[in-house]
């Protein structure tokens, strides 16, 4: 334990002790008085000459954290004279962190806030570009989603992910995935868009041998691969109406038959469902069972759109092409033309756009030249010209297949790269899986 302020209570310091997470003491005027041992290692020893105060230390800031543009826990938990939460991205020896705030006040025996003991951990499922996660940002948008995730991650609730195509709605479920209990078991993905009900059943449930032409063998389903871990149901307003009363029955009691078989089997997954549409148009329209809905719109998050984190795309573009093609630099041109685009396909569209990007520079240096060059040749396919069309699918073939040169043929490293599912990735090479 670590005093920072010699008027501090002894005694009261050392419960920070007990914390088995990063705890620093704070007072009401935002002095850090003490921190644990925990704090030391992972955000490094409190050095300051004068006072140490939370939003310098942890911000870098000349004013508390409220008067800066964010939300001060501190602030909250003086008005609400109880526990308050927020998400910061604080400054760490690593860098930029998200991190988990827990502000909790302290009273006198009068009743009278005296302290407030903070607890600080890190997200470990995001980052600001500096480190290895997927999720990558740092807006007020991407955090509002990130907080609800932190949030919900450790429960049990059935989340529904609501956002654009192309929003990156399967990393917030991966995330959901990595936060749980169930981080060591498997995420189990069912792309429902454009299944057949017969496909649907035999991907979801499996199915015995002979329980229909050229079943050969028996195959598992996707709902026995998640026992122990979590299902993710991607675009499930897709399913067919006549399939979400067995999908409701299998939430409802976590019980399946394979097609074509009379045994009852049991699979205990956590539901992450996911869709662009709005369900509940499609509920008053009667393509969407009203009960089903509210089964699995227990914990519903907002995936924000690329239009409404704008300021995350330098950063966003940086790390795909650090992860696409790391030799290759964006110029500050090329950001600026690229955080002025309207991304109809989201963080999709922003993949591909630098994907074409690399293969038409001549250099490893990507100038606004060489973006809208990209542009150009993305604007004329969407209206509809058969050569231009070829054209971007030849550029995407190669870009693919350098990809799988670079990593000996490893189809789902190129496929989480490029940011497609491993099936695409087959379909887009002209391959069967």
């Amino acid at each position: 334990m670590e005093l920072i302020a010699r008027d501090t209570d002894n005694d009261i310091a050392r419960m920070l002790d007990g914390y088995d997470c990063p705890a620093i003491l704070v007072s009401a005027d935002y002095r850090i008085l003490a921190a644990n041992d925990r704090y030391s290692e992972n955000f490094g020893r409190i050095a300051s000459k004068g006072p140490a105060y939370c939003y310098a230390v942890s911000h870098g800031y000349d004013q508390p954290c409220d008067l800066a543009g964010e939300d001060c826990p501190l602030a909250a938990a003086t008005a609400s004279g109880r526990k308050e939460r927020v998400l910061h991205i604080h400054q760490t020896p690593r860098g930029p962190e998200h991190v988990n705030v827990e502000m909790l006040p302290i009273t006198d025996a009068r009743g009278r806030l005296k302290y407030f003991v903070e607890l600080l951990k890190t997200v470990p499922v995001a980052g600001t570009g500096d480190t290895p996660q997927q999720m990558v940002g740092a807006s007020p948008a991407f955090n509002k989603m990130l907080e609800l995730i932190s949030r919900v991650g450790p429960g049990t609730a059935s989340v529904l992910l609501l956002g654009e195509s192309g929003s990156g709605k399967e990393l917030a479920a991966r995330a959901i995935h990595q936060t749980s209990e169930r981080s060591e078991k498997a995420l189990v993905t069912l792309e429902c868009a454009g299944l057949t009900q017969s496909l649907f059943e035999s991907e979801l449930f499996g199915h015995v041998k002979g329980a229909f032409t050229g079943a050969n063998y028996d195959k598992q389903g996707l709902v026995e691969a998640a026992d122990g871990g979590t299902l993710f149901l991607d675009e499930i307003g897709d399913i067919p109406y006549a399939l979400q009363v067995k999908l409701l029955r299998l939430i409802e009691t976590g019980t399946y038959r394979p097609v074509g078989s009379t045994r009852v089997r049991r699979s205990d997954f956590r539901l992450v469902s996911a869709t662009h549409r709005n369900l509940w148009q499609m509920v008053e329209a009667g393509e969407f069972r009203q009960d089903l809905y509210f089964r699995i719109n227990v914990f519903p998050i907002h995936v924000p759109s690329l239009g409404e984190r704008q300021e995350d795309i330098p950063l966003l573009a940086r790390v795909m092409l650090a992860n696409m093609a790391p030799d290759y630099q964006l110029a500050a041109g090329a950001l600026q033309r690229l955080q002025g685009h309207d991304y109809r396909g989201n963080i999709r569209e922003l993949r591909n756009l630098l994907a074409r990007a690399v293969v038409l520079a001549y250099s490893g240096k990507i100038d606004k030249e060489v973006i809208e060059h990209a542009l150009a040749l993305q604007e004329p396919a969407a209206s509809g010209s058969a050569a231009e069309e070829v054209d971007l699918k030849t550029l995407e073939t190669t870009y693919l297949c350098s990809l799988l040169d670079k990593y000996n043929g490893d189809k789902e490293k190129v496929a989480g790269i490029a940011g497609v599912s491993v099936r695409t990735l087959y379909r887009k090479l002209g391959e069967s899986p």
